[in-house]
């Protein structure tokens, strides 16, 4: 396998992510960890999982800058990386981007939100500096990207588009895709999905029940026949 490339698995433990995500479980999160480990050694490209005890900055563009830095410092030529809420990600797309990087400068894979849910970049096209003042976790990262390749004329590749796991909507969409997701998670989703559901009816019945009674009092008796 090439040497010269690795994969950055940049992704918080469950305790961790479920703090920024709190519509998802730490049931939820721990599946699509494991599922994304062993998507990344289907692939056989080397990789390094750099959670949030190894993460240093206090953004997230500097903790992820840090974290691709580190990587092209043990000597790897190109850099793959990814997170840990694509539940349609595959071995082959890593493995076409392991490919695609022979002969291009950047390979993204888009996300629905604007960001991007795969990036393969070379060394000799990494701008720390840059990479900081990107906006990152906005819906102009991916744009922002591409415009500034296309204004270093790099040459870019895109993978198909997918959708990462952000909202609460995110879930129905991922659900009712066509695309393959291993049984376990589909099951997981499914199960949160329902509770959402059920938490967001109990609201919606105990406003109205509320605005019900508050418009009686305010009112006259209420005749019943």
């Amino acid at each position: 396998m090439n040497q010269k490339t690795a994969i950055l698995i940049f992704a918080n433990s469950a305790e961790k992510e479920v703090e920024r995500k709190s519509f998802l479980s730490t049931d939820v999160i721990s599946a699509l960890n494991t599922q994304t480990l062993k998507t990344v050694e289907k692939s056989g490209i080397t990789y390094f999982h750099i959670s949030e005890k190894q993460q240093v900055g206090t953004s997230f563009g500097e903790r992820f800058s840090n974290a691709i830095e580190g990587i092209f410092d043990k000597g790897f030529k190109n850099v793959i990386t990814i997170g840990n809420d694509t539940p349609h990600l595959k071995a082959q797309h890593l493995v076409d981007t392991l490919h695609r990087l022979e002969k291009n400068d950047l390979v993204l894979g888009p996300s629905k939100d604007g960001g991007f849910y795969l990036m393969g970049i070379k060394k000799t096209h990494f701008n720390k500096e840059t990479f900081i003042e990107l906006p990152w976790q906005t819906n102009r990262l991916h744009k922002k990207i591409v415009n500034i390749a296309t204004s270093k004329n790099l040459e870019i590749r895109f993978l198909e588009l997918l959708n990462d796991i952000d909202s609460k909507e995110d879930i129905q969409f991922i659900i009712d895709s066509f695309k393959a997701i291993p049984l376990s998670i589909l099951q997981l989703l499914q199960k949160l999905f329902f509770t959402i559901k059920i938490a967001f009816f109990q609201e919606e019945f105990s406003i109205l029940n509320t605005s019900f009674f508050r418009n009686f009092n305010k009112g006259s008796p209420l005749i019943f026949a």
